[in-house]
């Protein structure tokens, strides 16, 4: 993560996708028996956090990479749903694989560290898969801070976090790589339960709901929080 001039937080890997790489991104989650069973998986646990935040009628899909949680967002017939993302790219292939929402998902090339709407403009700030990306506990409080600003009532957001067998397995491997001066480039990060819940509250959240990808084996986590 790196800061630019204008004091707006940017996070490297997000540079990588060009046309490309957002077409492989939409192809790599339809790839495979394991990674259709997972995107299941996690549709699942998303139309569960829906429905604890009230099945909200706006929300804000940010990001929303290739628009693999579309058909789910569309599922409730009165919804209005903005996909926004960073990437330029990511929005156009999105928007080709699912010409049937053209007329119903408003589009939005913005930064989720300083989303281009108004206050309050939205019911609902769906997040999934950003936040795991962003090490750094200011950058965190920056994101919170803005997804408070936007969202009117709930924001659903996606993590990973300790206390589970995968967790434990990632620090064993990372304490080995170091222990052989091999450098480590991370840019995902396993965040402690009780340090982000803090966060959240810092921010201005209650948790309505904690919904794991695989309880006691997965570092996915997806949390309900309402604003207060």
């Amino acid at each position: 993560m790196t800061d630019h001039p204008d004091d707006k937080v940017h996070l490297a890997f997000s540079d990588k996708y060009d046309r490309a790489h957002a077409e492989s991104y939409f192809r790599k989650h339809r790839q495979g028996w394991g990674r259709r069973l997972s995107t299941w998986r996690e549709v699942q646990v998303a139309r569960r956090a829906l429905r604890l935040a009230g099945s909200p009628g706006s929300v804000l899909d940010l990001p929303c990479g290739a628009g693999r949680f579309w058909p789910l967002l569309m599922e409730e017939g009165k919804r209005t749903v903005i996909g926004a993302d960073y990437s330029a790219d990511m929005l156009a292939v999105a928007r080709a694989a699912y010409p049937e929402f053209s007329g119903r998902i408003r589009t939005l090339q913005t930064s989720a560290f300083a989303v281009d709407l108004a206050d309050e403009a939205v019911a609902c700030v769906f997040c999934m898969r950003l936040l795991h990306h962003v090490g750094g506990a200011a950058a965190r409080r920056r994101l919170l801070r803005e997804f408070h600003r936007v969202t009117r009532e709930t924001v659903i957001v996606s993590l990973w976090v300790d206390g589970n067998y995968k967790a434990w397995r990632r620090r064993r491997l990372e304490a080995r790589r170091q222990a052989r001066g091999e450098a480590d480039p991370q840019n995902r990060f396993v965040i402690a339960r009780e340090q982000i819940e803090g966060e959240f509250a810092q921010a201005g959240f209650d948790i309505l709901g904690r919904l794991d990808f695989l309880p006691g084996y997965q570092m996915w986590r997806t949390y309900v929080l309402r604003k207060r």
